[in-house]
């Protein structure tokens, strides 16, 4: 319980730096945003590949590639994580807005802003327990039950980069729904506006 409440505490402190110097956070966060969701299309193109090249190696030559099952599966929490941040900027995930829809412009704004903001406190939560958890097996060195035995800690730390920066952009749409002049939004073009 200590732990939850120096977490909330931490990430208060967090989301006051982050109002004072939002403009940066929100430029930083739009290139990390865009390199991240690059190289998870990579990792994704790679995975395709990869399977592919198995398939191939199995029943054309008899002969599959050792580890093949664990390498994949542990690269798919790097290509759904590392593009999270991305695909909430870009308002790409799926929603229910039926509410949403019925409400006057001015509850709409501000209950996307509460949403927001429970969503920011889950994300900052899970990020913490994910940063914990790929911490643990990196100090374990933990590795796959079969051979080549593959490292499982970059999955986890995949997860927990991929919590710690939805949250981040959950904040800064916050804060542009607050003040729409004072805060910029700092997400890309092709994207919606958090209250259209």
């Amino acid at each position: 319980m200590h732990e939850l409440a120096a977490l909330v505490a931490v990430v208060a402190a967090i989301m006051a730096v982050t109002a004072v110097i939002a403009g940066v956070v929100g430029r930083a966060l739009y290139y990390t945003e865009y390199a991240l969701a690059g190289l998870s299309a990579l990792i994704a193109l790679f995975v395709m590949a990869f399977v592919g090249a198995e398939v191939v190696m199995r029943y054309f030559f008899n002969a599959p590639i050792p580890g093949h099952l664990e390498g994949s599966e542990l690269l798919m929490p790097m290509i759904v994580f590392l593009a999270l941040s991305y695909t909430q900027a870009s308002h790409g995930h799926v929603g229910m807005d039926l509410v949403l829809d019925m409400l006057s412009p001015g509850v709409k704004r501000w209950a996307t802003v509460g949403t927001l903001l429970l969503s920011m406190f889950i994300c900052a939560v899970l990020a913490f327990f994910s940063a914990k958890n790929a911490l643990q097996l990196w100090r374990y060195d933990d590795v796959t039950m079969t051979p080549p035995y593959f490292r499982t800690w970059p999955s986890g730390a995949a997860i927990a980069v991929g919590y710690t920066l939805i949250a981040l952009r959950m904040w800064i749409q916050t804060l542009h729904l607050i003040n729409p002049n004072r805060f910029p939004a700092n997400e890309p073009a092709e994207g919606f506006h958090a209250v259209e």
